[in-house]
């Protein structure tokens, strides 16, 4: 596919390479629903394993790219927690630090990360995106903030429990990056959370953040938990970040000396005082 006067998005990445000193391709590969369903397959088989260690450095090196994200979404029990682990050393031995970055994307649910000794996985990991969002969605039966800061129960997800429950697993802050959603979730016949609802609005539930809030809704905050929710209009009660939110985040990244911010994903984000990428850009670097 022609794009920006070559073939290949791949590719197309990798010629602004040179524009910016400091930017790092990282390929990822696994992904949400059907794009982690070989994992398990894969990991548990030395043979599959090497195949897949040597076509994914024949990528890196083809496409001059910085690194692997291994996206496996996600290991379901102690034996698979094992496979990525082993899996993740292969990795590291194909592509040796510093030269290249591997990175891994993880849940913010304890129930998800306990099949995983993280302090080892960290062993082989430059970065872990911590993905702290989708906390409430169409799977739960009540409404809730989708990525809130704090909780006020002990027990419920939030990005400070989770954050907390990695560190404790002996993994390096500084390796630890927060995800933020550029993207909100809908829940119709509902204006705040704990409560029913009938349906979700958007594209399967999701807005993206540059859609919010909707017309003929209002926006609020809760400082208190580091959340943001629009209530009005086509989606019913939408939870999402906004910059206030953001700014809340990166100073709580600050405080706990982790890596930093990164967001999912890119092309939902706003432009201009109302961008996240740019909130967050500012306000870890102005303190």
């Amino acid at each position: 596919m022609p794009v920006d006067g070559t073939n290949g998005c791949l590719r197309a990445f990798a010629q602004l390479k040179p524009q910016y000193s400091k930017m790092k391709l990282i390929l990822s590969v696994g992904g949400g629903g059907k794009g982690s369903e070989n994992f398990a397959l894969v990991a548990r088989s030395q043979a599959r394993t090497e195949t897949f260690v040597r076509s994914a450095r024949a990528l890196v090196d083809q496409f001059g790219l910085d690194g692997i994200d291994v996206d496996w979404e996600y290991p379901s029990d102690p034996q698979e927690g094992s496979d990525y682990i082993r899996l993740l050393a292969r990795l590291r031995d194909a592509l040796p630090t510093p030269r290249y970055v591997l990175v891994s994307c993880l849940p913010a649910g304890p129930w998800a990360l306990r099949n995983i000794d993280l302090a080892k996985a960290q062993l082989y990991l430059d970065l872990i995106n911590l993905m702290a969002y989708d906390f409430s969605g169409p799977w739960e039966n009540q409404t809730g903030h989708q990525a809130q800061l704090f909780s006020k129960h002990p027990s419920a997800t939030s990005c400070q429990n989770a954050v907390s429950y990695v560190l404790s697993q002996g993994v390096d802050p500084k390796k630890l990056l927060l995800g933020v959603p550029a993207y909100g979730r809908s829940f119709l016949g509902s204006n705040g959370v704990g409560q029913r609802y009938v349906g979700c609005g958007g594209e399967d539930g999701v807005f993206d953040y540059s859609e919010l809030p909707r017309p003929g809704a209002k926006e609020h905050h809760d400082s208190s938990v580091g959340a943001a929710y629009c209530v009005g209009g086509d989606g019913g009660f939408v939870t999402y970040d906004t910059p206030q939110t953001v700014q809340q985040k990166a100073k709580f990244v600050t405080k706990m000396k982790l890596g930093g911010l990164f967001y999912w994903h890119i092309g939902g984000d706003a432009r201009g005082p109302r961008s996240l990428i740019e909130t967050g850009y500012n306000t870890l670097h102005d303190m």
